[in-house]
């Protein structure tokens, strides 16, 4: 039942109540990123979505525009400290998760839930459906147990093997624990770089 009909109703409401906060936010940092370096504010990064269905994912935009795709020998995204792609109020955003915010739209608007998954490139759908199908079965989350213990301090393996963890055992109390641990990981910074 939560997993069905609560959770998605938790979702709206923390979509709605994090809807001022977002305007908030953009109308502080559109005119930053715009300045340091003319394009948009917006970056939509395809994502595999419930059901392996491919969706845009919001973010405030933290590289320089038509940045290269870096990825490590394992294919994960390169993001590291000295990464010459990422532009100087992208580094801060990047610190403070401030680049993450607009994903509430995408909790507002049902292809994400404020807690799920980490929400994957399109790369690894087969992966997914042959290694991980449960995961497939939720919508992916703008933050969730692997972003609140994790956040990139682990591989993209460990972290498809928790991202299946925490689709078979979905909870309410689940997944107020990762609540409460990303607010954690945010305020102390943890887990920033792999």
């Amino acid at each position: 039942m939560y997993k069905f009909l609560f959770k998605r109703i938790i979702d709206i409401i923390v979509g709605l109540c994090a809807l001022p906060i977002v305007m908030i936010f953009v109308l502080i940092f559109a005119p930053i990123i715009y300045i340091e370096d003319k394009g948009s504010i917006f970056y939509l990064a395809k994502r595999i979505g419930k059901g392996g269905k491919t969706f845009n994912m919001f973010k405030f935009r933290s590289m320089k525009m038509n940045a290269p795709d870096i990825r490590l020998a394992n294919g994960d995204t390169y993001n590291g400290d000295d990464d010459p792609r990422v532009t100087k109020i992208g580094r801060f955003m990047r610190k403070t998760s401030i680049d993450e915010i607009p994903q509430f739209l995408n909790v507002l608007n049902g292809t994400m839930s404020f807690i799920g998954p980490r929400p994957d490139t399109p790369d690894f759908l087969h992966v997914y459906e042959s290694e991980y199908p449960s995961i497939l079965n939720i919508k992916p989350g703008l933050t969730g147990y692997n972003q609140a213990y994790f956040r990139n301090s682990i591989d993209g393996a460990e972290k498809m093997r928790n991202d299946n963890y925490y689709a078979e055992h979905l909870s309410f109390w689940l997944d107020v624990k990762s609540v409460f641990k990303t607010i954690k990981t945010v305020l102390f910074r943890e887990n920033i770089n792999h």
